[in-house]
């Protein structure tokens, strides 16, 4: 049978704390952890001994390992390399923890006089009974039973003492010999790198930098390196603990390993600033806990939080080995049959873009929703809703880019399919969208689509939500909102009306509000200024020396049918008139002439102005309250082909 040369003091080395040995050594013992009563195993953990020749020592296998020790190609007298590990203490031994191995020889006889030593028997080191019958039990001898069959070849048993002699003193058996004493090995010295540092098995020593496909929970030291791909926002709970805030950041590393972490409370704000997107972090010290597939769609089975002795660690030298992301598309065609919840990755050419409305969440906020229509060489199309400052950010630059006739190529990076009368595609708050990828998969769209794709019928998987007037639009006169009753009801009403704006309240056209951030969001909550000449915000509890200022603009607008009053907030009226609020304070506190060019210059132009209408209750009076969601400069042209598409649907209903 073949052999092998195991490292001298392997063993001892590895339990010292050299973890960059890579030693070769045999193993001597292999069972799995939790078996039934007819002994099939019911778990993937695996333990056993390994051996140097000499020494001994307890090792336990990590979960990737499982698949090699079923099917037997690691087994008692195998020889391996371990190529990566960790020492930890279990039951208060060292132990071998073994994260990836290279199964040198899959059968072996055993090599060398293995002894145990005292390190793995240091449970048992005060009941010699205990010792007796665990040490013949792990090799196959049972206490009192001085001839075994022996299991595998030339495997050593060891033979419990007799009278006279030592317990602590092995003995070997042969087949055609009789018992005999091993051979005196010297004792391990460790390095002097090693020396009166401590117990290395307290983990003292640095951690190594590990792939993240290797982390499992069996380490108690470890480091991951890995570029962030995606960065949440901070977001805010309450369960029945309190109140809490946490975010969470995705890792990539050079293998293509993928797993998100996870801060909360006050690991937040250790952590939320230090983090960003595309840089590249060694990460260590965190609590992995299983990963919650219902949100997490990387390729680990793990996810990690952050703890108090936690380490994030900027790698100021720029590693090219680790991709700056990982895609793994899915054709539109496969997403009829995806089931509801499902996070993918999905890339098409961008068709249609409605415009952005104002919806109403089940907590009563508001956010912003757009409808992105895409199709690719499936033969199919699908809905992409955006949501929240999406709508703005790479929304706004499609809807540009598709009114100009130029049809970008989408890629959406985490997006959650949903179902809704068809299936369709949601953004979440760790998607991302990449306009005109550098990509391959968006090179050969571009090609296909330009190349009479353009033109080729396509099959919706969705529901078609853009109304069907002029696909963008519920074109209304002022004097119809009020005819109609409209926001009386218990959701709002959206429409577009054309008119002209007639009147601005220049008095108190801002506020004073907070400058506090949470991560990209802000208080934005009314602040005044207290007697120690510091502005005050009653909701953060703190001062600042200087605030921002914000619209809160009233209104007047006008069309052929009537006026009414509209309130524009911060977003829409600085779209209005151009300047943000703080430059228009200052300007009218100076008496600068700029203040009152600005104001006129909006008076008695047309302009589309989309409108949420809905009634709200002031000091116990109720009301109809108009709020300017988006303004549109009056485009001759777009307005022609409007009531062109209106009188053409009016005499086809004849």
């Amino acid at each position: 049978m073949a052999s092998a040369r195991l490292t001298p003091n392997g063993v001892g080395a590895a339990l010292a704390g050299d973890t960059n040995l890579r030693p070769i050594v045999q193993v001597v013992n292999l069972r799995c952890v939790n078996v039934d009563g007819r002994g099939t195993p019911r778990s993937d953990r695996w333990r056993g001994l390994v051996s140097d020749g000499a020494e001994t020592c307890p090792a336990m296998f990590a979960g990737q390992l499982s698949d090699q020790a079923r099917s037997g190609l690691i087994r008692r007298g195998s020889v391996v390399q371990l190529d990566e590990y960790v020492i930890n203490m279990v039951g208060g031994r060292r132990v071998i923890v073994v994260l990836n191995l290279t199964v040198l020889l899959a059968e072996c006889d055993i090599i060398g006089n293995p002894v145990i030593t005292p390190e793995s028997e240091s449970s048992n080191q005060n009941n010699p009974k205990v010792e007796q019958f665990n040490g013949a039990r792990q090799y196959g001898l049972a206490a009192g039973n001085p001839s075994p069959t022996r299991p595998n070849g030339n495997v050593p048993v060891f033979q419990p003492s007799v009278a006279g002699s030592s317990l602590n003193t092995p003995t070997r058996l042969s087949d055609k010999s009789p018992v005999f004493q091993p051979t005196a090995q010297p004792s391990y010295r460790p390095a002097p790198s090693y020396k009166n540092q401590g117990a290395i098995a307290k983990n003292e020593a640095p951690a190594r930098i590990i792939p993240i496909s290797s982390l499992n929970p069996y380490q108690g030291r470890w480091a991951i390196k890995g570029r962030v791909t995606a960065k949440g926002d901070i977001r805010r709970y309450h369960n029945a603990k309190g109140d809490g805030k946490v975010f969470n950041f995705d890792l990539l590393d050079s293998d293509g390993g993928e797993i998100r972490v996870a801060c909360f409370n006050a690991h937040v704000d250790r952590f939320y600033e230090v983090v960003e997107v595309g840089k590249v972090y060694v990460v260590s010290r965190g609590n992995l806990k299983p990963a919650q597939r219902n949100y997490n769609h990387l390729n680990s089975e793990w996810e990690i939080t952050l703890e108090r002795d936690s380490s994030v660690d900027l790698c100021p030298d720029e590693d090219s080995s680790i991709p700056s992301q990982q895609f793994n598309f899915r054709p539109i065609s496969e997403i009829e049959d995806t089931p509801t919840g499902t996070v993918l990755d999905i890339i098409g050419v961008a068709i249609s873009v409605s415009p952005s409305t104002t919806v109403q969440k089940k907590n009563g906020t508001e956010t912003l929703k757009r409808i992105i229509g895409l199709k690719d060489m499936s033969g199919r199309s699908v809905d992409l809703t955006m949501w929240g400052d999406f709508c703005n950010r790479e929304g706004s630059q499609l809807q540009e880019m598709v009114e100009r006739g130029v049809f970008p190529v989408l890629g959406v990076k985490t997006g959650r399919v949903n179902d809704f009368n068809g299936k369709c595609i949601g953004t979440i708050s760790s998607s991302q969208l990449l306009i005109d990828p550098d990509l391959s998969e968006a090179h050969t769209l571009r090609q296909w689509f330009d190349g009479g794709g353009r033109d080729a019928s396509t099959q919706s998987i969705s529901r078609d939500h853009t109304p069907a007037a002029s696909r963008n639009e519920v074109r209304m006169t002022i004097a119809k909102i009020k005819d109609e009753g409209l926001g009386m009801g218990d959701k709002p009403d959206w429409v577009t009306v054309k008119a002209s704006i007639i009147f601005f309240k220049s008095d108190n056209f801002c506020y004073t509000a907070c400058p506090t951030k949470e991560g990209d969001r802000q208080c934005n909550k009314k602040v005044t200024k207290g007697t120690s000449g510091l502005w005050v915000c009653d909701r953060c509890d703190k001062e600042f020396p200087e605030c921002d200022y914000r619209y809160l603009l009233q209104l007047q607008i006008q069309d052929h049918s009537g006026t009414a009053w509209v309130t524009a907030f911060q977003e829409t009226a600085q779209e209005l008139l151009g300047c943000s609020a703080l430059d228009l304070i200052t300007y009218k506190e100076n008496g600068d002439p700029r203040f009152a060019e600005i104001m006129l210059s909006c008076l008695f132009q047309d302009y589309l102005l989309r409108l949420k209408v809905k009634e709200e209750t002031y000091s116990d009076e109720r009301r109809v309250k108009n709020t300017l969601v988006k303004v549109e400069r009056f485009d001759p042209a777009a307005e022609s082909r409007h009531l062109l598409d209106l009188l053409s649907r009016s005499m086809a209903s004849y």
